[in-house]
């Protein structure tokens, strides 16, 4: 005897599809984290890359000024300084700027995560369940099966009983005849 179709099939078949979606938001997720990662260490290397030049631009302007220099040359390299420093300020800024973002992708990924493992749970609590309802399934198959078969033996056993009587009245019969 066959097994009958599961009947929560259609909600395993959803459950199924709700964790997919929910694999797929959390590789989204990953992959926007990784891009403001991205741009996050982008920004510091510029901050970086101008905070190094600022510096160096200061050392040479002490060495000048110890080999002795024109003030002009002094109050154009100041002016240098000060353009180079709004330009690290403003990079500072979208450093800071980004750190927000890169910590909100994180709780996404985070959310993504938790709601990809609920679903995970959703669908392996019903696998257990279709596992136990299979094993009763397969339990009253069985038990039918047992009973067709035992009603099965006993109209054989009752069919034969009946021939063989039938046989020995025929055969008294045929002796009451013969007697």
């Amino acid at each position: 005897m066959k097994l009958p179709k599961y009947p929560l099939e259609q909600l395993m078949l959803i459950k199924k599809k709700r964790l997919d979606e929910a694999e797929k938001k959390l590789k989204e997720a990953k992959e926007l984290l990784e891009n403001e990662k991205k741009t996050l260490k982008a920004l510091e290397d510029e901050a970086q890359k101008t905070l190094d030049h600022k510096m160096e631009k200061v050392k040479q302007l002490d060495e000048e000024m110890d080999e002795g220099t024109t003030s002009d040359k002094i109050e154009v390299a100041k002016k240098y300084l000060e353009t180079v420093e709004e330009d690290l300020v403003r990079k500072k800024r979208k450093v800071e700027a980004q750190v927000p973002k890169v910590e909100a992708a994180k709780k996404h990924v985070e959310e993504s995560r938790q709601n990809m493992l609920k679903k995970q749970q959703d669908v392996e609590k019903l696998n257990i369940h279709r596992k136990e309802w299979e094993k009763e399934a397969k339990y009253e198959i069985r038990q039918k099966e047992a009973i067709e078969q035992d009603e099965i033996g006993t109209a054989k056993y009752t069919s034969l009983k009946r021939e063989q009587k039938a046989h020995e009245e025929y055969i008294k019969k045929q002796k009451k005849r013969k007697g």
